[in-house]
């Protein structure tokens, strides 16, 4: 019977040779990579990633990578290659094929087309004299001398070092392309660093007949009303052309109750905080956000270069859009 000590063994020998595998690379990081490197910075089209099984499963990975990382790529599975998806090759291409024997049928069957198109073809392989490497304009081999597993077979050490070596293309491109933040995200706008570095107040705001907004000669009462009906805890206290006077909170209204004040007689205006903070819609949310912790605020009124309120943003939309 298998004890927990066996598995902890088994696993740690996979690491060990996995480790080992990629510790090899290091030497596969010369001239040709360099040459790689290059082909895929100067290409006009996309670096279109071809792979079959396992390795094409790492092929996927490695062109969502570079797609990510400011090198245009897309995966093509090697077996509809032949099929008509080799269409999607343009002239403004480049070629990049993962396979460790280099002998792969679906992908060989490839070569003469390449070839013909004059495409440059870049390979992924552990079989440096295969007639995959061969046909190549560059060959990048990942130095393979056994997988991982008792039996030699499942690919397991091939394919971490070909996904490390891709790891290793699209991180030298992005440092050559000097790819910054804003360039990530807006590659990855659904993601939390996509929205900090993207989303603007004004996307988020409520505005039109949403704005909680009374103006100054308003009762008490009266701005209650409005505070409820628009949910948001505060309202905006507002002249004639809709400049901002200030701002009236819950907060504000407790404290009110508390001094016993009349609700019917009194004026907003006597009451509520002057002016206060605001923000504008061009502003990036999670900067607004890193303001409002500051200053322990939960709501801020959006004004336009007139100083005009156009509009209002609450914490609970902040965080309901996953900005944090």
């Amino acid at each position: 019977m298998n004890t927990e000590k066996d598995f902890c063994t088994w696993g740690r020998e996979v690491v060990q040779k996995e480790l080992a595998a990629i510790a090899k690379l290091d030497s596969s990081i010369n001239e040709q990579f360099a040459a790689a490197c290059e082909l895929m910075l100067q290409c006009k089209g996309r670096v279109v990633v071809v792979g079959l099984g396992k390795s094409g499963h790492i092929g996927g990975k490695i062109a969502a990578t570079l797609a990510s990382t400011g090198t245009p790529a897309f995966f093509v599975h090697a077996g509809e290659a032949s099929h008509g998806d080799c269409g999607m090759i343009t002239l403004d291409d480049v070629v990049l094929i993962l396979s460790n024997s280099g002998k792969t049928h679906e992908v060989l069957i490839l070569l003469p087309l390449l070839k013909h198109l004059k495409v440059p073809l870049i390979s992924i392989t552990g079989a440096p004299n295969s007639p995959l490497a061969t046909g190549a304009t560059v060959n990048l081999d990942i130095k393979f001398t056994a997988e991982a597993g008792p039996l030699d077979l499942a690919p397991t050490s091939s394919t971490t070092a070909a996904l490390v070596l891709g790891d290793a293309l699209a991180i030298s491109l992005l440092r050559a392309r000097n790819f910054s933040l804003q360039d990530f995200a807006r590659s990855h706008p659904g993601g939390t660093l996509g929205k900090r570095l993207l989303l603007e107040v004004g996307e988020l705001m409520h505005s039109g007949t949403t704005t909680p907004k009374v103006h100054a000669e308003a009762t008490l009462k009266e701005t209650l009303f409005e505070m409820t009906k628009k949910h948001l805890g505060m309202t905006t206290v507002v002249d004639d052309d809709d400049h901002l006077l200030g701002i009236f909170t819950d907060g504000d209204l407790r404290r009110a109750i508390e001094n016993n004040i009349d609700l019917d007689s009194t004026l907003i205006a006597d009451i509520m905080t002057a002016h206060g903070t605001s923000t504008q819609s061009h502003i990036l949310v999670f900067e607004l956000f890193n303001q409002m912790e500051q200053q322990k605020i939960t709501a801020v009124p959006v004004l336009n270069d007139a100083q005009q309120v156009v509009g209002v943003i609450h914490l609970h939309d902040i965080l309901q859009a996953g900005v944090i």
